[in-house]
């Protein structure tokens, strides 16, 4: 099985058998989409919903609503028809508590952009406090996500104790 693997910004879009696209996630949002008649899927790969100042062109993709249309407009190109297109929504999570709920903003664009556009929702694993690693096979239309569970404190040996060494004489008051 080829993999495709995405990182923020980015986005995938595969017309072929054989083929996973994943990434992992923290506050940030993956749309998977698919056409089963034209056997075409992609995921993509956003930090926030939508910019709230102006925004130079190669960050652009790091934004949802601008991520959204070129994984839509690829997969068009590939024959794939808006109204035939189901989303998978993953990620949201909001992870640190000092950064405000972020994913949960992220969570909502998402729901809101593929409800605006007529796109039937298959799949929606968002919010919670915990990372996700998110696996798509765009052919099939599958998708498996799990959570990515924070790694236990390590286990620290206690100090070993020496004798102290007769290095002079000491007198306490």
């Amino acid at each position: 099985m080829e993999r495709i693997s995405i990182v923020q910004g980015e986005h995938a879009v595969v017309a072929r058998p054989n083929v996973v696209i994943s990434t992992v996630l923290g506050s940030c949002v993956a749309v998977c989409l698919q056409d089963s008649v034209a056997r075409v899927g992609g995921m993509n790969h956003f930090l926030l919903g939508e910019p709230d100042h102006r925004v130079q062109q190669q960050n652009l993709s790091s934004y949802g609503i601008h991520a959204m249309e070129l994984l839509i407009n690829e997969m068009m190109k590939l024959g794939a028809a808006r109204n035939r297109l189901r989303a998978h929504l993953y990620g949201g999570a909001n992870m640190i508590a000092g950064l405000g709920l972020i994913g949960s903003s992220n969570a909502e664009f998402a729901r809101r952009f593929v409800e605006a556009e007529g796109i039937a929702i298959a799949h929606v694993d968002l919010g919670g406090t915990q990372a996700r690693r998110v696996e798509f096979q765009p052919y099939e239309g599958r998708s498996r996500c799990n959570r990515v569970v924070h790694a236990p404190d390590p286990v620290v040996a206690p100090p070993v104790r020496r004798p102290l060494q007769n290095v002079g004489e000491l007198e306490l008051f």
